[in-house]
């Protein structure tokens, strides 16, 4: 039961029939864009520019990996932080499944759904690809680490994520064989060895979907340079605070 129900419980998409949230609600200035994966799933993504920006070579992006419910419009309301912090545009990307997005959602079209807005920014926008900061949260960590394990960037940024999902699954049944009957894996411990550039992990000491040893386990595995944001008193909804930015800044400036 558990193994036939696996994707129906790991999965949350919401198409955007059913909500959608517009993006002028946060001040966002968002630009629809078309994504196309290797084997030609339509995607959807938000191309965010910072204010008063160009259309001219953009030098440095950041690329958002949501987690695992909702669509992208949901994350309307942290963007603007990102870019504030950061001083870069954001392009945040559906997998399928999602929002406007075709297909329906598994392990390998996550990834392949990373790749194709990996390859929208250098190739449509010219963002070198050493000059991408690959972000994930919750889930969308299980996606950016396997991107950032294959593709150049910048440094890898996670919040709230995992050492792999068979982890998370064992953690919420312990009495059940998860590691063994789970076929999504998002294997981060076996790939962030393989992550050779800075890596700034954040997670909640409260968090209570993703136990918080995961995190540091995986941040033990991680290469320097490398940082660890303890979220204390933090569950794995709440919002990521001010503080973070500002440490991930110096981090990332240092």
């Amino acid at each position: 039961m558990l193994s036939a129900l696996e994707n129906w419980m790991l999965y949350h998409p919401v198409p955007a029939s059913e909500d959608w949230i517009d993006p002028g609600a946060y001040n966002l200035k968002a630009q629809d864009v078309e994504l196309h994966t290797a084997d030609g799933t339509r995607l959807h993504a938000w191309w965010c520019p910072v204010e008063n920006a160009t259309d001219d070579k953009v030098a440095g992006a950041l690329l958002y990996c949501h987690g695992n419910a909702g669509n992208l419009s949901h994350r309307a309301f942290a963007i603007p932080n990102w870019q504030r912090s950061l001083h870069l545009p954001v392009l945040i990307f559906d997998y399928p499944g999602y929002g406007k997005s075709a297909g329906k959602p598994s392990e390998k079209q996550c990834y392949a759904a990373a790749d194709a807005a990996y390859d929208w920014l250098t190739q449509t926008k010219g963002v070198p690809g050493d000059q991408i900061l690959i972000y994930g949260g919750s889930l969308g960590g299980g996606v950016a680490v396997d991107l950032a394990s294959r593709r150049p960037h910048r440094a890898l940024i996670l919040a709230k994520t995992f050492t792999s999902i068979p982890d998370v699954g064992q953690s919420i049944y312990p009495w059940l064989p998860v590691r063994w009957v789970m076929r999504n894996r998002f294997d981060n411990l076996s790939k962030i060895g393989q992550c050779r550039r800075p890596v700034f992990i954040a997670h909640g000491t409260a968090d209570g979907l993703v136990p918080f040893p995961l995190a540091q386990k995986l941040y033990e595995a991680a290469n320097e340079p490398k940082r660890f944001f303890i979220l204390e008193g933090r569950d794995h909804n709440d919002i990521l605070p001010p503080e973070m930015f500002l440490e991930l800044r110096q981090f990332l400036e240092s």
